[in-house]
């Protein structure tokens, strides 16, 4: 038996990951901001589930959720980083609130997690930390802009400590999935529209996002239940993957960004080397 720590449990590919943790009998620490809607769960699985309500994005409370379940429940094996939502919008249809979610939610409090929960995986002698990211940690949609940002954001975070924890035995892989049948859409935040952006690509997704009714992932490729079991055997993989692209449509999307950023920069190499000294 192996205990989890999980953000964003209520519902989603959260909520999959927890309930099939614990039908295999393993022990789930999880939180979610209305720790109530677990209340199913907790009547059916009893000690196996500890639950607490939080706002993840209020530093202090997290840490404290976080030394609380250590304390309370010994070893934790792998923490699940899972809490997000998406916001849409362009860049100037944003407001001020709706940025300072987005990066307090997608990026500051993954960071902050991180940062609280290496300390005793390191006491411990080692543990996993699986975050999750998107497709669009790599590639942009217009109107996305603050989402792709936090998701690239932490995805360079990821990215940098793994070789800072490597050496404790921690190990760090960052879940890309493409489009997945959950309720992200009827969770997006979408921004006050611009008459100045009505005929541009903006304005064509922001059309298709109201048409869809929050249902946006009603047709997505994605299997809910396929992801969630992808996430919970990627902790048993040794050494941890870096990175786990889940769909076939973050697979495809991911490789083509990357081979269209290979070849601007191969495009650009002579700019490049002529700005380096003359020998």
């Amino acid at each position: 038996m192996s205990t989890w720590f999980v953000t964003g449990a209520s519902s989603g590919i959260g909520r999959e990951v927890t309930e099939q943790l614990l039908k295999r009998g393993d022990r789930v620490a999880a939180v979610a901001r209305r720790a109530d809607r677990l209340d199913d769960l907790a009547k059916e699985y009893g000690d196996q589930l500890w639950t607490v309500s939080a706002d993840i994005t209020d530093t202090a409370a997290l840490r404290a959720v976080v030394e609380r379940a250590f304390t309370e429940l010994g070893r934790i094996d792998v923490i699940f980083s899972n809490a997000g939502s998406g916001a849409f919008g362009a860049a100037e249809e944003l407001t001020d609130e709706i940025i300072e979610q987005q990066i307090a939610l997608n990026l500051t409090a993954p960071v902050q997690l991180a940062r609280a929960a290496f300390p005793h995986l390191r006491a411990q002698g080692g543990g996993r930390f699986i975050q999750t990211s998107t497709v669009g940690g790599h590639i942009t949609t217009p109107g996305g802009s603050m989402y792709h940002a936090s998701k690239w954001g932490v995805e360079g975070f990821m990215e940098s400590v793994a070789g800072e924890v490597a050496p404790f035995g921690i190990g760090i892989t960052v879940i890309e999935p493409g489009f997945v049948r959950t309720d992200f859409g009827a969770a997006m935040t979408v921004a006050p529209g611009n008459a100045a952006y009505a005929e541009t690509p903006v304005g064509q997704l922001r059309q298709y996002i109201e048409a869809s009714d929050g249902n946006m992932t009603a047709e997505a490729p994605g299997d809910p239940v396929k992801v969630a079991t992808a996430i919970i055997d990627s902790a048993d993989v040794s050494p941890a993957p870096l990175r786990l692209a889940l769909g076939s449509d973050s697979y495809e999307g991911i490789k083509g960004a990357l081979r269209g950023r290979l070849e601007h920069l191969e495009s650009t190499k002579a700019v490049a080397f002529s700005t380096d000294f003359d020998k």
